[in-house]
């Protein structure tokens, strides 16, 4: 059992509108290759919808540390560590480049899921895939999404390595 420390934002990398269900994300990440990635569960722990209705993959006990049942696969060398938290969508309409698809009712729904994780795990830092990883996925640069929110600046995930900021601005 480990310290939960991140709590991790993905999208599905999917096109604007796409209506992709958690069946999809889990034949895409249990099924055998090529088919799928062959994991033994999906690398999120919730999904969130385009209607913004929230689907959890993994359930979490609510308390500081990541036990071995909540581990998904969401950054290589991060899961012990981390919570992770998937929206549909993150491409434009020709599935070709990286957009922010991000609905009003998605949006509310992943700032209740950021509250409900601060509200137990008030020292989490909160980032974004980019962050962790040099992939587009979600599609934005959290921390100026978490400031927006105003989530406060010490759950803020700030390191920006692989320059996301400004590559999706």
């Amino acid at each position: 059992m480990n310290e939960l420390k991140y709590l991790i934002i993905h999208c599905t990398a999917t096109r604007e509108g796409q209506n992709i269900t958690a069946d999809h994300i889990k034949a895409w990440h249990t099924a055998p290759p090529p088919a799928g990635r062959g994991w033994s569960k999906v690398g999120y722990s919730d999904l969130i919808l385009l209607d913004g209705d929230r689907h959890q993959f993994v359930k979490h006990d609510g308390d500081k540390f990541v036990d071995a049942n909540e581990i998904t696969n969401g950054v290589k060398g991060m899961n012990k560590v981390s919570r992770h938290v998937c929206y549909v969508g993150g491409l434009d309409s020709s599935g070709k480049k990286a957009k922010n698809t991000l609905s009003n009712e998605q949006s509310q729904t992943l700032e209740s899921i950021i509250r409900e994780v601060i509200a137990y795990k008030p020292d989490i830092l909160i980032g974004g895939h980019n962050q962790f990883d040099n992939k587009a996925c979600p599609s934005f640069f959290v921390p100026t999404y978490l400031r927006m929110i105003g989530i406060p600046e010490k759950n803020i995930y700030t390191k920006d390595p692989f320059g996301y900021a400004t590559k999706l601005s």
